[in-house]
């Protein structure tokens, strides 16, 4: 892959998946993302963050967040904004 087309300083829309349960009340402190909550095949919680940053930054800084927190990564997709 050779990076063209990607823009790295403006706004993209995210679903973050993480391995465990998330309050809604983190909201805030990871950028204003929706959080929503489900259940994995294996019957462990699955938490969504879904929302718009401002750039690839804002991005690294909630998945600092989360790291911090103890959760681990399932997967980052860049989607497209409507």
């Amino acid at each position: 892959m050779d990076g063209k087309g990607l823009e790295f300083d403006e706004p993209a829309l995210y679903r973050i998946s993480i391995s465990g349960a998330l309050d809604r009340s983190w909201s805030d402190r990871l950028g204003g993302m929706d959080i929503t909550g489900s259940t994995a095949p294996n019957g462990r919680p699955i938490t969504v963050l879904t929302g718009e940053l401002t750039d690839q930054v804002a991005l690294s800084s909630v998945l600092q967040g989360l790291h911090r927190m103890g959760f681990t990564l399932l997967s980052v997709e860049k989607m497209d904004i409507e």
